[in-house]
């Protein structure tokens, strides 16, 4: 079986050299720009594993593998479909988790192959959390490819559930309004959503100066053990 690869992230590099290690499959050409997709049409590949792909893929080049194109989505979907999905659970209390799914025309709505729920902690960060998601992505991807390899038939989601958030939503979300009025829990859980060292993703302003701002929150039981 032939394949192309779209993108590159940190699970789609582990799932990417795990594919080039097979002999059930040739992966023909990684690609990771917009530009390339036409590749596609000339390849004719049978499958299109994709994992950290930037750009919406058309629906004519969706339609040319016969076994699809197969993404690997750190998030629980039908949940956090599109940008960011690690930051959203932490605030908006939705699940944290990874999916395997076949790409469609609408962003990450394409029918479910599996998916797998990921504990969020009381001192995940957003750094910490996606750490975590690009781990097991790489596991139940391959827990999964002799289903994914035989062409298996997804579970289809409904388009009015769940949750969907775009890359210009993290612009207005970074900004701290200093006059804003929330709870101790709301500062800190928006904190921990935009911590993502090494730069800051949550800002505030004052006398014509940006002021990045992160958080740590530590379990008491590992201060305890440090003091040993």
């Amino acid at each position: 079986m032939e394949a192309v690869f779209l993108g590159m992230n940190d699970a789609g590099e582990n799932v990417y050299e795990w594919l080039n290690s097979r002999e059930d499959i040739e992966v023909l050409a990684l690609l990771t720009e917009k530009e390339q997709l036409s590749l596609i049409r000339d390849l004719q590949p049978d499958i299109v594993v994709s994992s950290g792909f930037e750009h919406k893929v058309p629906e004519e080049i969706i339609e040319v593998p016969d076994k699809g194109i197969v993404n690997l989505h750190p998030s629980y979907l039908p949940y956090n479909r599109g940008a960011h999905p690690y930051i959203w659970p932490i605030v908006e209390d939705t699940p944290a988790g990874l999916s395997v799914h076949y790409m469609s025309k609408e962003i990450d709505q394409g029918d479910i192959i599996d998916r797998k729920k990921v504990e969020l902690r009381p001192d995940d960060t957003a750094k910490t959390l996606r750490d975590r998601l690009m781990e097991e992505q790489t596991r139940i991807f391959i827990q999964n490819w002799n289903a994914v390899k035989e062409g298996a038939k997804g579970t289809e989601q409904s388009p009015d559930s769940g949750t969907t958030h775009y890359r210009r939503e993290l612009d207005e979300f970074s900004k701290l309004e200093l006059d804003e009025v929330k709870t101790v829990a709301e500062i800190i859980d928006k904190l921990r959503a935009l911590t993502y060292p090494p730069q800051g993703l949550a800002y505030f302003e004052r006398d014509g100066e940006r002021f990045t701002v992160d958080i740590n929150i530590t379990p008491e039981k590992q201060i305890d053990q440090r003091s040993r």
